[in-house]
């Protein structure tokens, strides 16, 4: 295989491009017949499920992923101090949801139990806040030029990152901005992005003919859902210039993640944003191959070891998927779960932030894949909603976590914003998806009941952050000792494992 360097300049010609996109169409039209003929179809739903951490020192500073912790379970991610699960798929039943709660479990203490050995520690939190030695902007901003091609110094050493890396700095005159409430920083790579740690919900549909009703209904839940969620209200102190640190608490984001992915991307393409609705399975294909090709690769440039599961036939279609970044996406393709053909169609749900502790995040994926499927089960008219409302009410979550102006359209028919009717659709839907596919009362209640109780209590991790900053400027803290007294505290309390809604 070429060295890195030579893959990321290829990458970037106009040859590529052409011959690329040539072939993307070419297997989007085999993968459309396929899809027609019924080869996706399955005879189950599945879950699936990925969650992204971050690695600290014993002063609980940023620190670089142990190698260590890539020997077992864990994956790279974007940054050096990045690290991903992915729990295998499994049917969507009780024994198969129960089993993805497990797995977690076993991947994560495995990780931890790496990172301990070498000094470090795995935290399951959305966005870091505590920056190494030298601070942020050096720590994001350390990039050097080889054979002109940028290396950011904290990226994972990938041909891949390098490649979208460039060709983002190539249509944005090599700076990109970020702009949040507070903060204006100009950054030379997309590194910034991995300030943020996601998860990401899979649902696998078993018949393609019904997947436009499951992604249309799961677009109109991403506001309410995200809600629950929100746990980034921060960036790293060193990146504010604050004269008033109570007025940025009442002015940032709940959800912060969502405007920093957005940036890294879109100010060379408009890619990362809401989902559009679709008429049929086969407009997934439609709208990815439309999609603007962002840093193509050839299969036969890699050495079969590095390419993706998905077959070799479809290979340059399955790479353009990789940046095609809808905060809810189609998988056309893949392993399937249970005795289907040799591919699969699934919802990947992606706005979720990290969540502080095993039992939220596999909280969230049954509260995902129990509300996409007694929504759909029901034929709830939730499918009616406008969809510009939808956005709207996710974009209202991202400022304002569960003080968002949410919209819904209830059982009955009628449209409300009325947060305590939405949440009791929520949660009542999300048990009944759950106990149509045969998950047993107790076991969705040990993982649903933790998420509804942050409704009942106004409690979602980004407002437990927010709160104890501002009681530790109460106390008389600097802006920056506040965050970092929070971010200890959430690291020490998350490794515990208690829900937030026990945190005192």
């Amino acid at each position: 295989m070429a060295d890195r360097i030579e893959l990321v300049r290829r990458s970037l010609r106009d040859a590529t491009r052409s011959e690329f996109d040539q072939r993307v169409d070419e297997q989007a039209a085999r993968l459309t017949d396929a899809l027609r003929a019924g080869r996706l179809d399955n005879p189950s739903f599945a879950l699936g499920f990925e969650l992204e951490a971050y690695a600290v020192d014993d002063d609980r500073r940023l620190a670089r992923v142990p190698d260590s912790v890539f020997e077992g379970p864990g994956e790279k991610e974007l940054g050096v101090h990045n690290v991903e699960l992915n729990t295998s798929p499994s049917r969507f039943d009780g024994t198969g949801a129960l089993a993805q709660a497990a797995q977690l479990r076993r991947q994560y203490r495995h990780i931890q139990q790496a990172a301990e050995r070498a000094d470090a520690e795995i935290v399951l939190d959305a966005m870091w806040t505590i920056p190494p030695q030298g601070g942020t902007q050096a720590y994001l901003g350390a990039v050097r030029e080889r054979e002109k091609v940028t290396i950011a110094e904290n990226m994972t050493p990938s041909p891949r990152y390098y490649a979208i890396d460039n060709d983002v700095l190539e249509r944005t005159e090599g700076a990109i901005t970020l702009t949040v409430p507070g903060a204006e920083r100009q950054l030379p790579s997309i590194l910034f992005e991995s300030l943020t740690s996601s998860i990401q919900p899979h649902v696998q549909i078993p018949h393609a003919e019904s997947f436009s009703d499951y992604h249309n209904i799961a677009v109109r839940t991403l506001g309410p859902v995200l809600a629950l969620a929100t746990n980034s209200p921060l960036l790293p102190p060193d990146l504010y210039d604050v004269a008033d640190p109570y007025h940025l608490l009442e002015e940032t984001y709940h959800e912060l993640r969502i405007p920093v992915f957005e940036q890294s991307i879109n100010q060379a393409w408009k890619k990362v944003r809401f989902p559009e609705e679709i008429g049929s399975a086969v407009d997934t294909i439609d709208k990815l191959v439309a999609d603007p090709t962002c840093a193509p690769f050839l299969r036969e440039w890699l050495e079969a070891g590095d390419r993706e599961t998905f077959p070799d036939r479809f290979w340059e279609l399955n790479h353009k998927r990789g940046t095609y970044w809808r905060w809810l996406r189609a998988v056309v393709g893949g392993q399937p779960v249970g005795q289907g053909d040799h591919w699969s169609i699934r919802i990947e749900y992606r706005p979720l932030p990290t969540q502080p502790t095993i039992v939220e995040n596999v909280g969230l994926q049954w509260l995902v894949a129990g509300l996409v499927r007694g929504l759909c089960v029901a034929d709830h008219p939730l499918a009616s909603l406008d969809r510009d409302a939808a956005e709207r009410s996710f974009y209202s979550a991202v400022e304002n976590g569960l003080d968002a102006d949410l919209a819904w359209i209830t059982a009955n028919g009628d449209r409300t914003t009325d947060r305590t009717v939405i949440y009791e659709e929520v949660f009542e839907f999300a048990r009944r998806g759950l106990r149509e596919q045969g998950v047993p009362d107790d076991a969705l209640e040990a993982y649903l009941a933790p998420l509804e109780t942050r409704w009942t209590d106004r409690l979602t991790p980004s407002r437990w952050k927010l709160t104890r900053v501002a009681d530790h400027l109460d106390a008389g803290m600097q802006f920056t000792d506040a965050v970092h007294e929070m971010q200890t505290e959430y690291i020490r309390r998350s490794g515990v494992g208690d829900p937030i809604g026990e945190w005192p």
